[in-house]
């Protein structure tokens, strides 16, 4: 089997804790922090009032069992009133921390995913990652999943950890007073420990802790790997469901069917490594936690028997030991949802470092206001990855109503050029200078649709106006699509019911209803037939005459169309002029 690729770099406890607390400190710092303070603040308080009844029900717990021992049954109900009242009142707060621990959390998802969506698509982050070739995988799972899975684990972690410290300093005092002095002979000599049982809880929570990290050191890297593998899946079954009627054409199931049951196996193989970590964890912390009710009798018990302590005095004693020991024991009984928040923290770090890499790249393809009604493309320099340069010191200008076609052999780089002067080529330089107010609109060879009304479809990435133009009814006419127009309030996936050219017919719509003054065609018509590519061009002209098209395509025919043409080589640029 094919060995998983982990590529982030595995980080120290203390670059974890760091992560952490950048990702964390931005919503507690944000304009939601006046809400999101007083709701942690009455949570906390909440649980201070939950510490302060469990301090108390200990103590219940040495009357109830005096009681018993000696035989005072007329203050049997009384003492059981005592503990109903405090029992109920654990119980409402208990409920309402439960519920505003799940107000906070939802409150910072959404302001947390809200920011990371606006950072993901901000700028063509989402397009200049993939282009980098960047080694994040499934960046979308990051913000769906592991947003929400790191404030919750943040949440219960955090709560929880500032709960079991307030515990330990409620009970510690309680144990050292009620353990006493243990006296005993240690090789000859008398030996009296004050508080021992403090002592004996604080070896066995220590010892506990240091053993689990040892049984469990294998968990945060293989969750983190869990993760990759179950997005890598599901995104492999997404491919299919896009890419259907294509993969249907081919009879290419066999090989999908042998990329989902990979796919799967990573996923299987992996889990069972979990699993078997999980085994030799559970043995552990079963052990562990079983031990930790005998272990206090074992250690009270010389007390009991030496009559220094009641039997309330033994019962109360052990119950403020599992308090103080699983105070301490907190990494112990939770190392399995720790282990879960780094491998959480280090997906989500992996994520902001990448997107801080593309917003951290120079722009050196720049827009320059100009007073000329013509665009002017300077000193352009089309750079792949790596600074390999395919097309070195290109310049030319296009007048108001001029066009261009922009023709070669493949692999020359003419779409990457086209990329670059729309703006979306994070390589390369140079600058375009136009009139400020001018619009540019970038249609690809194949268009998107986004899932929806086939009106919002033809107006993507547009709102749909209240009152629809009835030009639209005319413009899919002219286009050739007038068979769809009484489906426009039709909710589906357009993009799998339409045919390609269907789909490039549809979105030379958008240029009508946009009316840009710069238009860029990446091979936009080349799923069409001549005669239909001819209409679109023509109507194209008829509609915004005055619009400058910068055309990249192949077909001989499209020179008609155009007013000058480049074709581009391998190693130089030739210039056609019709």
């Amino acid at each position: 089997m094919e060995k998983i690729k982990v590529s982030e770099k595995k980080l120290s406890a203390r670059e974890i804790l760091r992560i952490g607390w950048k990702l964390a400190k931005v919503y507690w710092q944000s304009e939601e922090k006046v809400s999101a303070w007083l709701l942690l603040i009455a949570i906390i308080g909440m649980n201070l009032s939950m510490v302060y009844l469990s301090v108390q029900i200990t103590h219940w717990y040495n009357d109830f069992y005096t009681l018993m021992q000696d035989g005072l049954y007329d203050s049997f109900y009384r003492v059981i009133g005592k503990f109903a009242i405090m029992a109920f009142a654990y119980i409402i707060i208990a409920v309402y921390v439960f519920y505003l621990r799940q107000l906070l959390t939802i409150k910072w998802r959404t302001w947390m995913t809200d920011k990371y969506l606006d950072r993901w698509m901000n700028n063509q982050v989402y397009y200049r990652m993939k282009v980098l070739d960047s080694d994040l995988d499934n960046p979308d799972q990051r913000i769906a999943t592991d947003i929400g899975n790191f404030i919750s684990y943040v949440m219960t972690i955090g709560i929880d950890l500032i709960n079991q410290l307030v515990t330990l300093i409620a009970f510690i005092s309680v144990l050292w007073n009620l353990s006493g002095v243990l006296d005993f002979s240690l090789f000859g000599k008398a030996m009296h420990i004050p508080g021992y049982m403090v002592y004996a809880s604080l070896f066995y929570s220590i010892l506990g802790t240091i053993l689990v990290t040892v049984v469990g050191k294998k968990l945060v890297r293989l969750n983190f790997i869990q993760e990759k593998v179950e997005a890598d899946f599901r995104f492999s079954m997404i491919r299919v469901r896009e890419n259907a009627e294509s993969i249907a054409f081919y009879n290419g199931e066999k090989p999908e069917i042998k990329n989902f049951k990979d796919a799967f196996s990573f996923v299987i193989n992996n889990y069972r490594a979990l699993m078997r970590q999980y085994l030799g964890l559970n043995y552990y912390m079963n052990g562990y936690g079983q031990l930790a009710i005998i272990f206090p009798m074992i250690m009270a018990a010389p007390q009991l028997f030496a009559g220094a302590m009641a039997l309330g005095g033994f019962m109360e004693v052990t119950s403020a030991f599992g308090n103080v020991q699983d105070a301490l024991s907190y990494i112990v009984t939770n190392f399995d949802s720790i282990s879960d928040l780094i491998a959480t923290v280090q997906r989500l770090g992996g994520f902001i470092d990448h997107i801080e890499e593309v917003e951290g790249l120079p722009q050196k393809f720049n827009e320059v206001p100009s007073n000329n009604e013509e665009v002017t493309f300077k000193n352009i320099n089309v750079v792949l990855p790596g600074d390999r340069v395919i097309l070195p010191d290109f310049n030319f200008n296009l007048k108001k109503g001029e066009s261009l076609l922009i023709a070669g052999e493949s692999g020359c780089g003419k779409s990457t050029l086209l990329r670059l002067l729309a703006g979306i080529w994070p390589y390369g330089e140079g600058e375009m200078q136009k009139p400020e107010e001018w619009k540019t609109l970038f249609l690809p060879q194949r268009p998107y649709l986004p899932l929806g009304t086939l009106i919002s479809a033809i107006y993507y990435p547009q709102e749909v106006p209240e009152e629809i133009s009835p030009e639209i009814i005319e413009m899919m006419e002219r286009v050739g699509i007038d068979g769809l127009k009484d489906r426009l309030n039709d909710v589906d996936d357009w993009s799998r019911i339409l045919s390609l050219g269907e789909q490039q017919r549809l979105q030379f719509l958008r240029i009508f209803l946009m009316k840009p003054d710069i238009i860029f065609l990446d091979e936009s018509t080349s799923s069409l037939d001549e005669e239909n590519e001819e209409n679109a061009y023509r109507y194209l002209k008829e509609r915004l005459g005055d619009a400058v098209i910068i055309s990249v395509g192949h077909r001989k025919r499209l020179v008609e169309f155009h007013d000058r043409k480049i074709t581009l080589k391998k190693g130089g640029i030739v210039e056609i002029n019709k």
